[in-house]
């Protein structure tokens, strides 16, 4: 028989779909066994709507085989088959699919019973195709459920095709009634690709194992089932152990620790999907860096499709691991990839409000598991209320945790608003690097003191989080070290304080150009920011034991400017640091009364290290070890 081509349109795409749409050449085998199983979906259909009794649903088979001396690949089923005609119009037109078109023609059916029994994945005509990745020539050998005549459709490729009534048929077929038999010559290997590993039981079970593991019908290699054909996801929960979750999780994810929780929901309607999720018991070695992937693993009607698709997944969410099955979304000729739509948009956010109320019902009812999970994942959830300036710190908020002063333990922003005074303003926060270096600050001590709660803030991001926040219920967040904080005092000591800063305000601006080491003339404005030290001393009455204690004014704390410091690129964003004094220090008292007489200069070697000290409670570093040493020595001296 002579041979036909395809049309110059249909050339073209068939390059294209060789070179360049299919990124992954080993999805091939997915695609023919996709289409296999479809083959068989529409032979179930077909023999339930026709009435008949002699097609058994039990005997219906995908089988594989390989000869490597042959370097033939062969998928064969015992589905609807395809007649001459139809190898013609799907086969010999690329693009143009007999699935899609038997779908269409299923959907207009009434009988909604028969719709729901089959689950038709091919719909662009093109994943046959694919195989050309691999092959040099492709042999489709068919037979019409009904028909007496077999037909083989041969191809090298772009160069054409022939179809002719078969006289052999191929001895791995199972295709006495009907089927097909797809014969695949492979390439010779390259330097580049190795096409012979194809030709592998390993490779084999391993490619049907993570693409196909889910068709519903088993597929065979010898005698082997490669396929456990249920998923997981889709069998009664009263059915399924929680053990089984476990070891699905384990095995699937590469995990060796049970997951913390297991989330499955299954949704009908205009976007009908099953998702089977799982947060992890702890956080992969490389969650907070840059080789970290999210996303959660997309089938289609069981068919792996994607590994890890991020658009199913906030980023604030992106430690949950598991999978979507749909067969509503819209994905391209591919099915490598997905199309953005509202279907897609939909599901995203139906996922997210199913895992914040698990979260949720994790808090409330498991709270010790719930503290190791924000151990392990709290930071990224912090991360998601600062992202995208707080536009999702509504979602987030009520699930994200600080240390309390009251017992050193895990509290939410919901238990420290239960626990406040009855007339207080604010809630209460100091930032720190550990929380027994925060529990030593002056201002903290003070807080603790008068009865008040304080948040401490441990990890870099979370100063970042509270302020985006601004406020959570009505109630503002405020640092210990702030003015409204250091203003809550008695009417009386409030003049006490007036009276004391108005009396020794000479002082005052002797330790701070004393910190500055500059002339008292200088204006502070006309100074290097770099080289400003400090930009005000004043007096407190907060400090409790301490003589000293460095604070900021502004927005940006010590701990703020710490970790921009940090940062690869330098901003130069500064605190605008403040050396508060205790008036009733016993060191700051002799200081007053000495500074301006004799033993000025040993007053001044006593304010650097009085500075020295506050610097090294904040958590920073002194700035001159050396000059420190030597006003260590003048004062022993």
């Amino acid at each position: 028989m002579a041979k036909k081509q395809f049309q110059a349109e249909s050339k073209r795409l068939l390059d294209l779909m060789i070179n360049s749409i299919y990124t992954n050449r080993e999805i091939f085998l997915r695609e023919l066994i996709s289409n296999a199983s479809d083959a068989l979906d529409k032979l179930y259909y077909t023999s339930l709507k026709s009435g008949s009794t002699g097609v058994k649903r039990s005997n219906f088979v995908i089988r594989i085989a390989a000869d490597k001396d042959a370097r033939t690949l062969t998928v064969s089923d015992n589905g609807i088959g395809m007649s001459a005609e139809e190898l013609e119009s799907n086969l010999g037109t690329i693009a143009r699919s007999g699935s899609l078109s038997f779908k269409e023609d299923m959907e207009l059916d009434d009988d909604k019973k028969s719709r729901k029994i089959t689950d038709i994945i091919g719909q662009f005509g093109v994943g046959f195709y694919s195989a050309f990745m691999v092959a040099e020539e492709v042999t489709v050998t068919s037979k019409k459920f009904g028909s007496d005549d077999t037909f083989v459709w041969k191809s090298s490729g772009a160069d054409g095709y022939t179809i002719e009534k078969a006289v052999d048929i191929p001895s791995s077929a199972e295709i006495a009634d009907s089927g097909t038999v797809i014969t695949l010559v492979l390439k010779e290997d390259t330097d580049d690709e190795n096409y012979s590993q194809y030709l592998n039981d390993y490779t084999i079970k391993s490619l049907v194992k993570q693409y196909s593991d889910y068709i519903h019908y088993p597929v065979k290699l010898g005698d082997d089932t490669l396929n456990s054909m249920e998923p997981i996801w889709k069998r009664q929960k009263s059915k399924v152990d929680p053990k089984d979750y476990n070891e699905f999780y384990k095995s699937r994810f590469n995990d060796y620790v049970d997951p913390a929780r297991v989330i499955r929901t299954a949704v009908e309607g205009m976007q009908s999907y099953t998702a089977l999720l799982f947060i992890p018991g702890m956080a992969p070695f490389n969650y907070y860096n840059g080789d970290y992937e999210k996303g959660l693993a997309l089938y289609s009607s069981g068919v792996l499709i994607m590994e890890r698709c991020k658009e199913l997944i906030p980023d604030h969410f992106s430690f949950v691991r598991g999978l979507v099955d749909s067969q509503d979304l819209n994905l391209n000729i591919s099915r490598e990839m997905l199309q953005k739509d509202r279907q897609l948009i939909a599901i995203e956010r139906n996922l997210e409000k199913k895992i914040k109320k698990d979260l949720l019902d994790f808090l409330k009812n498991d709270r010790d598991e719930y503290e190791k999970f924000f151990d392990n994942f709290g930071r990224q959830l912090k991360f998601g209320v600062y992202d995208n300036y707080g536009a999702n710190k509504d979602l987030l908020s009520d699930l994200i945790m600080f240390t309390s002063s009251k017992d050193k333990k895990m509290t939410t922003l919901d238990e420290y608003i239960e626990r406040m005074q009855e007339d207080q303003k604010y809630i209460y926060f100091a930032p720190g690097e550990t929380i027994e270096k925060i529990d030593m600050l002056p201002h903290v001590a003070a807080a603790k003191a008068k009865d008040i709660e304080v948040l401490y803030l441990t990890d870099e991001i979370d100063e970042f989080v509270l302020r985006v926040m601004f406020d959570y219920k009505g109630k503002e967040f405020r640092s210990v070290s702030d003015e409204d904080f250091r203003a809550e005092l008695s009417d009386s000591e409030s003049a006490r304080l007036d009276d004391i800063t108005k009396t020794n305000e000479d002082f005052l601006r002797f330790v701070k150009t004393t910190v500055n080491g500059t002339d008292a003339s200088d204006s502070i404005e006309n100074l290097d920011p770099d080289l400003l030290k400090i930009a005000e001393t004043r007096f407190s009455l907060s400090l409790g034991d301490a003589p000293v204690m460095l604070t900021v004014n502004g927005m940006v704390s010590l701990e703020m400017e710490k970790t921009f410091k940090r940062m690869p690129i330098d901003r130069g964003v500064r605190a605008e640091k403040v050396l508060e004094l205790n008036p009733d220090s016993p060191s700051v008292k002799k200081l007053m009364q000495t500074y301006s007489g004799e033993e000025s200069e040993r007053a001044e070697a006593a304010v650097r290290l009085l500075y020295d000290q506050a610097v090294l409670l904040s958590g920073l570093e002194i700035d001159d070890p050396v000059r420190m040493g030597k006003d260590i020595v003048s004062l022993i001296g």
